[in-house]
């Protein structure tokens, strides 16, 4: 059977106008600020958030998250366009609020953001490539921070800045291991101050992180000024505003600021604005893309990066306490082929030979039936469960993401664990089928809502905001990765001091981890229990507003694989298509 990529697909379906998609939602053209006919950012986004105060607090947010990824692939995005789909297809007023994808793995190999199958937003190149240029004026506001820093000590070095205490980085959205660890500043006196420096991904940037939290614009300038670049040669910090840059990089941020309008393949309504990573930022879109789009429905589905102790905490922990929100219902998404892989992985490290299951020395057999395996990657999806219903105290539903492969048996044993935890796992098969896929999965999502309309005040949070960084940290540990606790290496113990000393002992905690585990270590698979997280750098971002916590050897610029996606991807002249893209 010839099954068509998901550029295909795209491609032939015909968008509707993008003011006609407004339209449902009660925007007109003046409402909007168009680039072409089929995208377009909101004007008006702080009048409708102002305006529609109470409707925003009692509208129903629905949180899609996921498993730990797997490369077999979990759907989270797909499921959550499917569902908002579905529950269209069902006469609702639904808006979907979408985080905006990052070049470098469009490029690298993770792919692009725009959901699969029938289940996608469009038009899916133009979103996965350079959309309305607000990924670019993020990296241009972050360099130009940077330069007038470098600019700052080249001139004079009025404020003493010790150059060997510059914490601010580079930016490029791209995956480029070449620029982890540069020097600046080479040649003559005329070509700048030699020293050590190093690029992080665009959406790694605190840049991205103050752009996302901000209520306003005016939040937006204060937060941008606040930001720590640097410290003195007696340990004061230096900031934005220190260097006199805050109102250029306002500038440059202010119409990348306004959120994008565009339109699922079943027409609809879609803000996707903001994308930091869940495994190095706080992985969530902006909070007036979200705000908007619960001024502007009846029902907003969202969604948060990676597995749930990634996305689902930092949107629950850092984004529900900035703004305010709190979601009605969670939506865990998994497959019965991550799962097997999880299983495959966890049995592999308990000492129990699964070579027979191995296509290569990377990949498991995940077509064939195997109870045993799927029975031992169980736990991986029943822990996320666990955290939604036990720590945050929130509604929750599974979502199955169909595949062809799946059994009958596999599926049932899904249902089954699931139930014993109280929680209905439902099919989707969104992928295959759109939003007549996701009916079954719209109308639990009612259901849980209904049930649940009076239980608001029972959502919880995983830690006190008034409790010391170390007690915070291992109660993200203990209670959302199921680990022993935290260790802090010397490094870490001294910024942790610092960072009382300074202050920002009160603020919520970002943990950098690997998306892959519960852990820190990506080849620990399933639910793995007697670990400890390492802590090995601490430091604040204070635009943003959280404490930033590097665990593991995660890094702030990925590299690209041995065989990256760019390789594939092309341009036919004759025909003006993009190619190759997924």
């Amino acid at each position: 059977m010839n099954i068509s990529s998901d550029i295909e697909i795209a491609q032939s379906v015909k968008p509707k106008k993008i003011k006609e998609v407004a339209s449902l939602i009660g925007l007109d053209e003046n409402d909007l600020e168009l680039y072409g006919d089929i995208k377009a950012k909101i004007n008006n986004y702080d009048s409708i958030i102002k305006d529609n105060a109470d409707k925003i607090n009692n509208t129903p947010l629905v949180l899609v998250t996921a498993i730990n990824p797997t490369p077999a692939g979990e759907g989270k995005t797909t499921t959550t366009i499917g569902l908002a789909d579905a529950l269209k297809k069902i006469g609702k007023k639904v808006v979907i609020a979408l985080r905006e994808p990052s070049l470098g793995p469009v490029f690298g190999v993770k792919g692009g953001a725009c959901g699969g199958g029938y289940a996608q937003v469009i038009p899916m190149e133009d979103i996965n490539l350079h959309f309305t240029g607000d990924f670019h004026a993020i990296t241009a506001a972050n360099n130009l921070i940077a330069a007038m820093l470098d600019n700052h000590i080249y001139q004079g070095n009025e404020l003493n800045i010790d150059k060997d205490k510059i914490i601010w980085h580079r930016a490029l959205d791209m995956n480029d291991r070449e620029l982890r660890f540069i020097t600046a500043g080479q040649g003559s006196e005329k070509d700048g101050v030699e020293r050590k420096d190093s690029f992080d991904i665009t959406v790694a940037s605190e840049i991205m992180a103050v752009f996302c939290l901000s209520k306003d614009l005016n939040d937006l300038r204060i937060r941008l000024g606040r930001i720590i670049i640097a410290y003195t040669k007696d340990d004061k910090p230096i900031t934005v505003d220190d260097i006199k840059a805050t109102g250029a990089a306002l500038v440059l941020l202010k119409g990348a600021f306004k959120p994008n309008l565009v339109q699922t393949l079943e027409g609809t309504p879609t803000i996707i604005h903001g994308g930091p990573f869940a495994n190095i930022a706080h992985g969530c879109n902006s909070v007036i893309a979200t705000k908007t789009a619960l001024a502007l429905s009846d029902i907003t589905i969202t969604e948060a990066g990676f597995g749930a102790d990634l996305g689902a905490e930092k949107f629950i922990d850092i984004k529900c306490r900035v703004s305010d929100l709190k979601p009605s219902c969670v939506v865990v998404v998994a497959t019965i082929r991550a799962l097997k892989h999880h299983g495959y992985a966890y049995l592999s490290n308990e000492g129990i030979d699964v070579s027979n299951f191995k296509i290569d020395e990377k990949k498991y057999n995940l077509n064939i039936e195997n109870i045993e395996a799927l029975k031992a990657g169980l736990p991986n999806l029943l822990q996320h469960v666990k955290n939604i219903k036990e720590v945050y105290k929130l509604p929750c539903i599974v979502a199955i993401n169909a595949f062809p492969t799946d059994t009958k048996n596999e599926l049932e044993m899904v249902e089954v664990e699931c139930k014993k935890l109280g929680v209905n796992a439902i099919l989707s098969e969104v992928w295959a089928k759109g939003g007549d896929g996701g009916i079954n999965l719209a109308k639990e999502v009612l259901k849980q809502i209904d049930e649940n309309k009076d239980n608001k005040s029972k959502f919880d949070f995983a830690y006190n905001l008034n409790d010391s960084i170390e007690q915070k940290l291992n109660d993200i540990a203990t209670k959302i990765y199921h680990a022993d606790g935290v260790d802090f290496t010397e490094n870490a113990i001294k910024q942790m001091q610092v960072l009382e000393k300074l202050g920002f002992n009160k603020l919520p905690i970002c943990v950098a981890k690997t998306q892959y585990s519960f852990s820190d270590n990506q080849k620990l698979l399933g639910a793995p229990k007697g670990f400890r997280i390492t802590v090995r750098n601490l430091k604040v971002s204070s635009g943003a507003g959280f404490i930033v916590a590097l665990t593991g050897n995660i890094m702030t610029m990925p590299g690209l694989p041995k065989v990256p996606a760019a390789e594939k991807i092309d341009f036919d002249t004759k025909t003006g298509k993009i190619i190759g893209l997924f």
